[in-house]
């Protein structure tokens, strides 16, 4: 009967030695710098694999596809290596596009912008395995992503509130909360409350702007993490320059955390900022930069939530109001830009796309700082204070440039431009992918202490990658740590697993 036992443990791969149990599972011995490519299936072209969702359950894979027709393609996931369309959920019977998907507990929800994005829009949620409607809710307008509580409790919406073309309709940026156990009830909360901290909130570097200035609709939600206790979530206010923070039992936003720049004449972050040099050349430059994050995730370490970002960039431009302007076409103060000449031709940094709306300090009609539109890099933030504890500084552009994956045509703008983030425990290591969208790759780190992230490896993607989803290995056929790469632009979405 012992020996019996004993053959039993070693089929699970689990040692006794002594009094300690030692798991020599093939998932315990993963290591991140073996992730490769393992299958691949295109959905569509330009627009047609933004975000995707996996459900353990029935193995599928729920991807939102906004090609030709509106909808989310439900995708065989059971065989990893050989992803297969098998069916899809049409989304124009609900309004306009879908923005964002997200599975827990067999349910699927998806967040839907109306027709005319600048009202309410609505959550559709789904049965997994039986792809049928369940409940339809209202949530604020442009609900631009959607995650659940990690208990499965909550649904919870971005609603960034983004204006009309003309500026003459500016919803308020807010966030939804749907109480899954009480009958999907809904919740949507706004920023109004902090429009007495307006002055304090922008001296620490967050951003109100626009033509209207008005504090509650200026606010544009983006992303959302929620910590693995499932009582607080952090929400990326790209636009903004900020994360919002919400008491999740309470039902409010307990504040807003500013993050103000960072400095592309300090060592460490020599940026390329020329397309027309002919060349890929990392120099220092008279250029802050604000981080505008895109996605975020969040990890727990020595009792602490760790934030992370990336820092994508955006700019408010409109038909009736835009922010950039090309360093060549604005008024440099001559004392702050003694070679102003030489700065604004195109080798140099003429080229750069900056904000007008932050560099003019003396208010005397020409720019004593220039402040570019994202940061290059991914951040490492405290949940509690809102400091930053990590930046990559240029490192991402740099490895691209290595791996001849440096688009030098976005040199003007966002370099490799930092957009999704998403946490996974490969083997023993805590595991941060970065998704670049200009550079069509995934950025692989060791994160397991969060405070000095270490650089893996480049992974090649599809097209501007959107969405990144990982996979436990527990939670799929194969047994191993699987990540899925949704890539916008052509529509791919790829499988990689460790060996």
């Amino acid at each position: 009967m012992k020996n019996q036992f004993l053959l039993v443990l070693l089929a699970c791969g689990v040692v006794l030695i002594g009094c300690q149990k030692t798991d020599l599972s093939p998932a315990s011995t993963e290591q991140a710098s073996s992730f490769v490519e393992i299958g691949t299936i295109d959905i569509g072209d330009v627009g047609a694999a933004e975000i995707s969702a996996y459900d353990p359950i029935s193995q599928r894979l729920f991807a939102v596809n906004n090609g030709t027709v509106n909808k989310i393609d439900v995708i065989d996931l059971s065989n990893p290596a050989n992803p297969t369309l098998i069916s899809s959920i049409p989304i124009s019977g609900f309004g306009g596009f879908a923005n964002s998907v997200a599975v827990s507990n067999g349910r699927l929800a998806i967040a839907i912008e109306a027709a005319v994005k600048q009202n309410p829009g609505k959550v559709a949620i789904f049965d997994t395995r039986k792809l049928v409607e369940i409940k339809t809710v209202t949530v604020g307008a442009l609900p631009d992503h959607v995650c659940f509580s990690p208990d499965g409790n909550w649904i919870l919406t971005a609603d960034e509130g983004e204006p009309s073309n003309d500026y003459q309709i500016d919803p308020p940026g807010t966030i939804s909360m749907i109480d899954v156990r009480n009958g999907f009830q809904v919740t949507t909360l706004g920023f109004k409350s902090f429009i007495t901290q307006r002055a304090a909130l922008v001296a620490k570097g967050m951003r109100v702007f626009g033509p209207n200035g008005d504090f509650e609709k200026d606010i544009e939600p983006e992303y959302i993490t929620v910590s693995d206790d499932s009582k607080t979530a952090y929400i990326t206010l790209q636009e903004n320059n900020a994360i919002a923070k919400l008491n999740i039992a309470t039902k409010t936003i307990e504040s807003i955390l500013p993050l103000g720049y960072m400095d592309y004449s300090k060592p460490g972050f020599e940026a390329d900022f020329s397309d027309r040099d002919n060349q890929i050349a990392f120099n220092s430059w008279p250029v802050r930069g604000l981080y505008l994050p895109d996605a975020i995730a969040s990890m727990q370490y020595e009792g602490e939530t760790y934030l992370f970002t990336a820092n994508e960039g955006d700019a408010r431009e409109y038909s009736a109001y835009s922010e950039v302007r090309r360093v060549n076409a604005l008024p440099l103060d001559p004392v702050a830009f003694p070679n102003a000449s030489t700065l604004k031709t195109d080798a140099q940094i003429g080229r750069l796309n900056v904000t007008t709306t932050l560099g003019d300090t003396d208010f005397d009609g020409d720019f004593d700082a220039l402040y570019s539109l994202n940061s290059r890099s991914f951040s490492v933030w405290s949940g509690t204070t809102g400091n930053q504890i990590f930046d990559s500084k240029n490192e991402l552009d740099q490895k691209c440039n290595l791996w001849f994956t440096y688009d030098d045509a976005r040199s003007d703008d966002k370099g490799s431009e930092p957009e999704a983030v998403v946490l996974g425990t490969v083997g023993k290591k805590k595991i941060l992918f970065v998704g670049l969208e200009r550079a069509d790759a995934v950025a692989v780190y060791d994160v397991t202490d969060p405070t000095k992230p270490s650089y893996i490896k480049l992974l090649a993607s599809g097209d501007a990658p959107e969405g990144l989803l990982f996979i436990k290995p527990e939670d799929n056929k194969m047994g191993r740590s699987l990540l899925v790469v949704s890539s916008e632009n052509d529509g791919v979405i790829k499988v990689f697993s460790t060996k």
